[in-house]
């Protein structure tokens, strides 16, 4: 594999992350606790992607005297799933941040091509002032990933980053080869993608076991 820009890309090592990702692929893992691992572990990989906001100094009185101490400037912070599975990585993010505004963009993914298909795009403004997070738990062919960043470039954004869970090689570096620009944050990076173009080993598909869905 080659990539655009490899030091765009971080692939986590934290043990919290790493067991519970081996939790969510484990296919007793029910729909209740699969959903929970998947804030969790967004969490955990937000408190790193967000770890360059910027920061002002504020004036803030204590119990004990008044001092100027750093909180983030400006709050612009946009957080964008890819619907729908990206929306169950959502609320961990939020956590962390709760001033962040939240777009959508629908892809499905064409069972014969594989490739995405876009039915829906609403964007927080102005996105161009904003630090944009996208989400999507997996990044399998890399399609919808690219496709989701060209969309918010042509709406104007600009500092975009892309958290995932899991990501096949093949994804990772189509994603970085479109959009070298674009931080990419990998919670596990899998062995390949299978003739179907499913992530192996994976964890099966995301969306069907956050909603309870076949």
């Amino acid at each position: 594999m080659s990539y655009g820009n490899i030091e765009n890309i971080t692939i986590f090592k934290h043990p919290l992350i790493q067991h519970k990702i081996s939790m969510l692929r484990d296919k007793n893992t029910g729909t209740n606790e699969f959903r929970k691992l998947v804030e969790e572990i967004a969490m955990l990989e937000g408190f790193e992607a967000l770890s360059d906001l910027p920061m002002e100094d504020v004036e803030v009185e204590t119990p004990i005297e008044k001092c100027m101490t750093p909180m983030i400037s400006g709050r612009k912070l946009a957080l964008v799933p890819i619907l729908r599975a990206g929306l169950g990585m959502v609320s961990g993010v939020l956590a962390l941040v709760p001033t962040a505004k939240v777009g959508h963009i629908g892809m499905y993914r064409d069972e014969e091509t594989h490739e995405p298909k876009e039915y829906y795009c609403k964007l927080p403004s102005p996105i161009e002032e904003r630090t944009i997070v996208v989400m999507d738990p997996m990044l399998a062919t890399g399609g919808s990933a690219v496709d989701a960043i060209n969309q918010i470039k042509l709406y104007g954004g600009v500092n975009i980053k892309f958290m995932c869970i899991i990501a096949a090689p093949e994804g990772l570096e189509r994603l970085n080869k479109a959009h070298p620009d674009v931080q990419i944050y990998v919670g596990h990076l899998d062995r390949e993608l299978n003739k179907d173009a499913y992530i192996c080993p994976g964890l099966g598909d995301a969306g069907d076991r956050i909603f309870g869905t076949k």
